[in-house]
Parts: C-alpha cells; structure tokens; sequence
C-alpha cells in the first residue's frame, strides 16, 4: 500500500511539473508569437505549387512572400492561369495585369541529317558533360548536344528531343526559363508566345566554316537584313537575330532567307513536329520540289551535275533578292558537301 502511494505521489509531482511547464510555453508562445498575414496562405494555396522558379524566387512559397511582404507582382507567375491570376489580384487589391507571354525556342536546325559528328560521344548522357569533349560530338560546336538536360527540367514536359535537337511544344511551354538556365551551349531563348518568325541558328563562325559542318546554318550573307523593310534584324557575331519588339512579323526574311535558316513558328514544331517533318510542309515560299533541290547534297539519288542544277535553282528562286557585298561570307549559292571528309 505504501509503495502505491509512493507512485502516486511521484506521479503527481511529474505531472504538476509537466503542467507548470506546458503553462509556460502556451503564455511564451501567445507573448512571443510572429504574426503571419492571413493573405500568405490564401496566396500560397492558389499558386500553381510548380516550383519552376519562373518568377524569380526559388518556388511558390517564396514568392506568395515576395506579393504579399515585397509588392512583387503577381503576374510574374507564369504558371498561374488568368482566374488564379484575378484571384490573387483580388486578395492584394489589385487589378489583374498578365504579364506578356514567353515561350522557349531552340535556335538550332543541326538535326543529325544536316550536320555530321566528330566522334561517338559514350559517356554520361548530360548535355553539360557531353560539351566538355570538344564542344560535343557534333560538328558544329554550337549546336545542340541532344542529351536532354532541358528536357529534365523542364516542369511541364514541353520538350522533347528529335533527331538530335531539343523541340519545344509551344501550348504546354509556360516559358518559366529553366530550359534557358540549362542549356550549356545557350541555344534556348525566351521569345513572345505569339512570335511567328525566328532564326534557327546560333554558329557565330563566318560563312564559308558554316557550310563545312552544316547545310542549313546561318552564313551571315545579310539577305534578310537589307530587305527588312522594319530594320528588326542584325546579324551580330556571324549570325542574324530578330529584335521581336521591332518586327511587324511581314515574313521577307522568310521568304528570302537562302538558307531557310529563318522558320515560320505557324510551320514548325508548334505540334512538336519533327524538322525533317517541318520540311516536307508545302509552303509560299518554297514546293516539295524546292525542299529536294536544297537538301540534294544529302538526297539519296544525288550526283555531281546535281550541284550545278541546285546553284541555277537557287539563283532563280532569287533573283529579285538584293544582292548582298560580294566577300566570301557573302556567297550565297549552295555547295554539296563531300561526304568523305
């Protein structure tokens, strides 16, 4: 009977401890407690929870933060449809603005039928790590690796490799950038969603080394920039570039581009499509017979007199081009490459 006793009074003194102590923390924690907006949460429970980084913040908690404690904006969230957009506005006493939508865009067309490799890459399958080795196993250094690693970041899935080269599906890309950040040749731009024209190249070499590793790559001749009526191109380090808040998207460089180095987004990979799959499209500037004649130095059934037909082609289909300063980047007509280099 005494050594019950003797626990219970043990027992009590434990308890009472445990009590006075619990009191104390309740009082600490109600004296020393932060106090929280209750518009963080609600904010933190509209956003999308992606984590892609779009917006600038390292994910979607950081960046209700930033709306609610630093005045971000709301509309930095790429993710975010217009409804959660109008959400959150109304939470801040804001108006709903969208911000302009962007989209990535692999300025490479070096697929594996248009340029060659130097050797067979058999290490890590990491675009990074592929790089290392002299510029990568393809002939252009420039170009894209082909290993993916914008494809593994990528949040929503919008991009896939085919043929060697990366390809954005253009209505699931919510242009959040992490592709950008990825790509170690930086060959992905962030362009506006609507863009109907861009130049699928990034070789900053002169013309006449271009032509030896790639039969689509740009060549700097400057066709498209003397009869841009709006003066949105420039052809900086080697290769021409769109200044997209100055292009009135009239398609002349388009049309004259000798190289079709210049794409139509309306043509291509819009659906994911393939390039070789893009060229095969029918379009004003060019018939299927056209695609034939400017690939031939790749075609199956090519031969010798097919290069002189190919130049007296070329030379027809532009003619009402101006023609360019004659220096040796600026030779436009098309030349076979020797397969058995």
């Amino acid at each position: 009977m005494d050594i019950f006793i003797s626990i219970l009074i043990i027992v009590g003194i434990f308890g009472g401890i445990a009590l006075v102590f619990g009191s104390l923390l309740v009082i600490a924690g109600k004296f020393f407690a932060v106090k929280t907006d209750p518009r963080l949460d609600k904010i933190t429970e509209l956003l999308p929870g992606g984590n892609c980084g779009g917006c600038g913040y390292s994910g979607c908690a950081a960046y209700a933060d930033a709306i609610v404690n630093k005045g971000e904006k709301p509309s930095n969230c790429v993710m975010s449809s217009d409804e959660t957009l109008k959400k959150i506005s109304e939470i801040m006493g804001l108006e709903a603005e969208r911000k302009k939508r962007m989209r990535a865009q692999v300025m490479c067309s070096g697929t594996q039928k248009y340029t060659g490799d130097k050797y067979k890459y058999e290490g890590i399958q990491d675009c990074l790590f592929a790089s290392k080795i002299g510029g990568g196993e393809k002939e252009c250094v420039y170009g894209c690796v082909g290993f993916g690693s914008c494809v593994k970041v990528c949040p929503v899935a919008a991009i896939k490799v085919e043929n060697g080269v990366a390809v954005v599906e253009y209505e699931k890309c919510v242009g959040c950038g992490l592709c950008v950040d990825a790509c170690p040749k930086n060959i992905i731009k962030l362009v506006p969603f609507e863009a109907k024209y861009w130049v699928g190249c990034r070789s900053f070499d002169k013309g006449q080394v271009v032509r030896k590793y790639c039969d689509v790559g740009c060549i700097s001749c400057g066709i498209c920039v003397k009869n841009c009526p709006s003066g949105a191109i420039t052809i900086t380090d080697n290769v021409a570039q769109i200044n997209y808040d100055l292009c009135t998207e009239c398609g002349i460089c388009y049309q004259k581009c000798p190289r079709h180095i210049i794409w139509s987004g309306a043509l291509q990979m819009s659906k994911g499509d393939t390039l070789e799959d893009a060229r095969k499209i029918p379009t004003e500037r060019h018939s299927n017979e056209d695609i034939k004649v400017r690939n031939i130095s790749k075609a199956e059934n090519s031969s010798p007199i097919s290069v002189k037909e190919n130049e007296e082609t070329m030379n027809a289909l532009y003619k009402d081009v101006t023609e360019p300063e004659t220096t040796p980047d600026s030779d436009f007509s098309f030349e076979a490459k020797d397969e058995n280099k």
